[in-house]
């Protein structure tokens, strides 16, 4: 059994998990955090990490470096995603981790994060009809992972929560800007389409925040339960459903849902709306939802 701790730095929010593992299982968990810290605020208009995004992530990290420090673990990774990917001063993000943990953040690719996001989330899940699509909702990209015991094509585009709040619903959810939302959807499953024959996938695994809660909401749960959540099967209708309903709300009128997290009120109707166009372009009948992500696999892979 080795402990280990991996720290998942994407574009909404930084996120860490310790946990106890041996080779072959799921992580035992020990401590899992999340800290909506928005490093990507902005990225997709100016190329650049702003300060004060920069500046809320190294806060969080801190504490996660105590938790670390507190717990023992023998092994960290810090993987960073999308928004560290496009950001021209990089090196400022780079430096500031290296400070807290002692390590560098690894700037993942595209393809290595779908490929973490499939280790992590087919573990744990019973019942699966192979082959499975994996799609991981973040905040500035999405990743679509084909395979059944490993990744057979994968693609990471950049729809996410909060690129498509940014460029289309920031001023709000009008008809017009829905159907731009919705026109940038379409056209990034069209280069999905060209990369991973979606066609083949028995099952469609659902991850990451923005999926967990539409599945919260669909459940009717009266506060954000993981064991609830996690494995839980969401009709398509559901998932239409839910997304108008989003879409349709005040911010005040999300912010009062049982199940929101403070961070996610203002970019969850855009997260919504991406679920919703994959299920109705590929004609999925529901979505498994699964707690386990990215995070998990990023443990797994120190075991090496």
């Amino acid at each position: 059994m080795t402990r280990v701790a991996a720290i998942d730095c994407g574009t909404n929010s930084v996120r860490l998990l310790i946990a106890d593992i041996d080779d072959g299982a799921a992580p035992a968990d020990v401590e899992r955090r999340m800290e909506i810290v928005r490093l990507g605020e902005g990225v997709d208009r100016t190329g650049r990490l702003a300060p004060e995004a920069l500046e809320r992530t190294f806060t969080a990290m801190r504490g996660y470096a105590k938790l670390i420090e507190d717990h023992g673990a023998a092994r960290v990774r810090v993987v960073a995603t999308s928004a560290t990917r496009d950001a021209a001063n990089r090196d400022d993000f780079t430096t500031g981790v290296r400070d807290i943990f002692g390590v560098d953040p690894e700037v993942v690719t595209g393809a290595e994060e779908a490929h973490l996001s499939f280790l992590g989330a087919t573990t744990g899940l019973t019942g699966v009809e192979h082959p499975v699509l994996v799609v991981d909702i973040g905040g500035g990209s999405t990743e679509f992972v084909l395979g059944s015991s490993d990744v057979d094509s994968a693609l990471s585009v950049d729809i996410g929560c909060v690129r498509m709040t940014e460029r289309h619903l920031a001023s709000g959810a009008t008809p017009e800007a829905v159907a731009a939302a919705v026109a940038d959807i379409e056209a990034a499953l069209d280069r999905v389409a060209e990369a991973v024959p979606v066609g083949r996938a028995r099952t469609l695994i659902g991850l990451a925040g923005s999926v967990t809660t539409v599945a919260g909401i669909a459940l009717d749960l009266p506060a954000y339960d993981p064991a609830r959540i996690h494995g839980a099967r969401v009709a398509a209708a559901r998932v239409h459903e839910v997304s108008q309903r989003l879409l349709a709300m005040t911010h005040d009128e999300r912010a009062a849902i049982p199940v929101m997290h403070p961070g996610r009120v203002d970019v969850i109707g855009a997260g919504a709306l991406i679920l919703d166009r994959i299920l109705a372009r590929h004609a999925f009948p529901e979505v498994l939802v699964s707690e386990h992500d990215i995070l998990d696999g990023i443990a797994r892979s120190l075991l090496g």
